[in-house]
């Protein structure tokens, strides 16, 4: 009925207390008793088979069993049963072959009970490995905490974790984005003396300082691995790179780079990939396309993300033939271009202020050739189509992404009502927010900030200081565009006193004013004729964070020059001059106004 091991099949029985899925039992079972076991599940007729057929219950009967293709509660049962045969107790790999069964068939209430059988069961030992494995297969099953209460508890039934188990915690811990917690098992694992970090302990280290913003530990890290020997992954080369462009350290990365590979480490396409991406947001364009094609020189090939990625640089920087040229070329990669790559060209396209139309015959292709349009992609149409004065096109295009059941998107609204502010079409601009609310529920901060600079421009300035509240009392918190647009409508209405109270209450609440904030109150303050509030607001921009930007200077002099303050105007122009500004074509038309004023005034007198 068995086949009787020999030496060839006793090699592959594991040893006891470790357990593998890839190993099978070297039992054979009697293809009559797991008939019966499909046929009548467990009970007295699969017993009595048991007897008639001569299987004795041992470790190896028991995993056989499991191993069957059977309902997962015959399984349960018969686990069961065998844990009551009188000499026999389950072993540590009895146990994991059920808790695999019961994590294939999801059953994972069960699969815990047992799991917590295993752990606190006298007559089981748990190894390191086999609490690596618990772990990986809590951590994939969502049940983070309680892989740590096992962990944990077979720590304390001297199982004692080895570098490899502590990885196990150290990596779910990561997949469920608890970066502080991974830093505490890190120096858990420490002070154990004897269990040293590895490679892929530094690896997920480095990766999750890097996520927390804490990027000079994990710089502090990388050299702490090679200090003890260990050779830094082409993973953890790439994580570095991020970290050094982030911090705007281009020289340092390319440094890194060039380590990189006189250590023998090749990189992938990933780390090629990070420093296009670094160096196009550098806007070293050439050096990104340069680094592109030496890795196709050295034999890597580019997937779809890094030819994204690449494009994207380009059309950022109106290279929008060079971007096309790449997208063309994505076949000859075997790459097929994804609605990503569709989205980038057509961005560039807006940007780069080409036809609308040749813009949304790129929609038509991405359709044609079986890429879906993402809610994206009707975004970037519609916002191009209102800064292209087409608000009937992003109109049709808006309800087309109705129609294809796409959610409401706050982004396209926002950009048609704002164009619909424009054009002075306020009652169509506050219906579409209307129904963007009642669809919606929480909208953002920039949605309201469009239909509250609206008003304002339409002298609703009641109803825009109510939206404002509302969105606050809805538990919005107002930006800095919100801010701006209320006091950009308390400037247009004269109210400079409660708009320069506004910016008090905006810092207070922690939303940090820009320049544009600054700049609409020194544009109420020179609307009032009165110069010295204007110059001492503007002196006081000088002197804080937010320094006076070309509008401002135009502003100021505006002022100047028809209060007929032509000193001082003359001195500004030449800081002007020296900082680089450019007067705008208002500001010196409004010189030569004020100075023919004045001119007029001096012959009326004699």
């Amino acid at each position: 009925m068995f086949h009787v091991p020999g030496s060839e099949d006793s090699e592959r029985i594991p040893e006891k207390g470790v357990f593998s899925r890839r190993v099978r039992s070297v039992r054979t079972l009697d293809e009559r008793f797991i008939r019966i076991l499909k046929i009548f599940k467990w009970g007295p007729d699969a017993e009595k088979a048991l007897e008639v057929l001569k299987l004795k219950v041992d470790h190896r009967l028991v995993c056989a069993v499991l191993e069957i293709d059977v309902e997962i509660n015959v399984k349960i049962q018969f686990f069961k049963w065998a844990g009551k045969r009188r000499n026999f107790q389950h072993d540590s790999s009895t146990y994991m072959t059920l808790i695999h069964c019961l994590n294939e068939a999801r059953v994972y209430g069960e699969m815990w009970r047992t799991i917590q059988d295993m752990v606190r069961s006298p007559y089981v030992s748990v190894s390191p490995a086999q609490l690596s494995e618990l772990v990986r297969i809590l951590g994939r099953a969502k049940m983070m905490n309680k892989a740590l209460s096992v962990f944990y508890q077979a720590k304390g039934r001297k199982c004692k974790p080895t570098a490899g188990t502590y990885n196990s915690v150290i990596l779910m811990l990561m997949q469920e984005g608890q970066h502080e917690k991974v830093h505490e098992v890190y120096t858990e694992m420490c002070t154990e003396g004897d269990c040293l970090p590895d490679t892929v302990t530094y690896s997920a280290l480095i990766s999750s300082y890097g996520k927390l913003g804490r990027d000079d530990s994990a710089i502090r890290l990388f050299d702490e691995m090679k200090d003890n020997g260990l050779q830094p992954t082409a993973k953890i080369y790439t994580t570095l790179l991020e970290i050094y462009f982030k911090l705007g350290k281009v020289e340092k990365a390319l440094d890194l780079f060039e380590e990189m590979k006189k250590t023998g480490c090749p990189p992938t396409v990933f780390t090629y990939t990070e420093l296009i991406k670094g160096l196009g947001k550098a806007g070293r364009v050439d050096e990104a396309y340069a680094l592109f094609k030496n890795m196709v020189k050295y034999g890597l090939d580019p997937d779809v993300v890094v030819l994204n990625n690449l494009m994207n640089i380009f059309g950022k920087a109106g290279r929008v033939e060079d971007l096309v040229k790449i997208f063309h070329e994505m076949e000859t990669w075997k790459c097929s271009p994804n609605v990503v790559s569709y989205n980038t060209v057509i961005k560039a396209l807006f940007q780069s202020k080409a036809p609308a139309s040749e813009a949304s015959s790129w929609l038509e292709k991405m359709k044609e050739n079986g890429v879906s349009p993402s809610s994206f992609t009707y975004s970037i149409l519609i916002d191009g189509y209102c800064k292209t004065n087409r608000v009937e096109n992003a109109l049709l295009l808006l309800e087309e992404m109705d129609e294809k059941g796409f959610p409401p998107c706050p982004a396209a609204y926002c950009s048609i009502i704002n164009a619909l502010g424009k054009a002075k079409r306020y009652e169509v601009a506050n219906e579409l927010f209307r129904e963007l609310r009642e669809n919606c529920g929480k909208l953002s901060s920039r949605v309201y900030a469009v239909m509250i600079k609206h008003l304002g421009k339409r002298g609703q300035l009641i109803e825009a200081v109510d939206l404002f509240n509302e969105m606050k009392k809805l538990g919005c918190n107002p930006d800095v565009y919100a801010y701006n647009a209320l006091m950009s409508g308390m400037v247009r209405a004269g109210m400079i006193d409660e708009a320069q109270t506004m910016l008090r209450k905006m810092e207070e609440n922690g939303c940090r004013p820009d320049i544009n904030s600054h700049n609409i109150i020194l544009h109420g303050l020179a609307k009032t004729g009165v110069p010295r509030q204007a110059v001492d607001m503007f002196e006081r921009m000088k002197n804080s964070r937010v320094k006076p930007d070309g509008v401002s200077y135009n502003t100021l002099l505006g002022c100047l020059a028809h209060a007929g303050k032509f000193e001082e105007a003359g001195r500004l122009m030449q800081e002007m001059k020296a900082k680089g500004f450019a007067y705008d074509a208002i500001t010196y038309s409004s010189i030569l106004e004020a100075v023919g004023s004045v001119d007029e005034e001096r012959l009326s007198s004699f």
